[in-house]
């Protein structure tokens, strides 16, 4: 008999998102992202904000509190960072996902990434996640289904906010850039902000 253990009954999760987590275009690093901002994510794939059918069949039974369940325990897991991925993008295509990644765009009312996601871009508990350690084509894929509203959050929804606002060279720059990004050795999301959210979120406290 099979023990029944959180560990056990969450094999199905770690089936895709695995122990080492090298994050692809379809399965992302979820551990160590903050507990806040899982729940989010997967009351999302449960209630049709985002669409992808194996994560939707996974979670549209679960309830709430199992919910909370598995998003706590993913955000306790602490894998070694995957190494860099070297880019074939331009210096010029990486030097423009630098700038927006730190700097923005105020002509296009695009803030800065670090503004949300951290000066380390490791994330903002309770609910916003970090950017290091995923792929060019997942960043990239999640840009396009927001653009195109597959993928929706709770209103204000902020990231749809700032898709729109972005050229396709832009989006490539920034997940060109952020994509050869390494977490630093401890990295965890912040836990306190030092300066106002430019944009509300719908699943983001007040």
């Amino acid at each position: 008999m099979l023990p029944d253990t959180l560990e056990q009954r969450i094999k199905a999760c770690t089936a895709c998102h695995a122990g080492k987590e090298r994050s692809d275009a379809f399965f992302p690093r979820i551990a160590g992202k903050p507990a806040g901002y899982l729940y989010n994510q997967l009351l999302n794939f449960r209630d049709g904000r985002r669409q992808y059918p194996l994560m939707t069949y996974m979670v549209e039974h679960l309830p709430d509190a199992y919910l909370r369940e598995i998003a706590a325990y993913f955000s306790q897991q602490h894998p070694p960072a995957a190494p860099a991925r070297p880019s074939a993008a331009a210096a010029a295509v990486l030097e423009r996902g630098r700038s927006l990644v730190t700097l923005g765009d105020p002509a296009k009312k695009v803030p800065a990434c670090i503004a949300c996601h951290g000066e380390q871009l490791s994330g903002l508990a309770p609910a916003i996640p970090g950017l290091l350690g995923l792929p060019r084509d997942y960043i990239n894929a999640q840009f396009g289904a927001w653009k195109n509203q597959v993928r929706q959050a709770h209103t204000p929804d902020c990231m749809a906010e700032v898709a729109s606002r972005l050229s396709d060279a832009d989006i490539a720059a920034v997940s060109s850039w952020l994509g050869t990004q390494v977490a630093p050795p401890g990295a965890r999301p912040a836990t306190t902000i030092t300066r106002p959210l430019p944009l509300k979120c719908g699943g983001v406290p007040e």
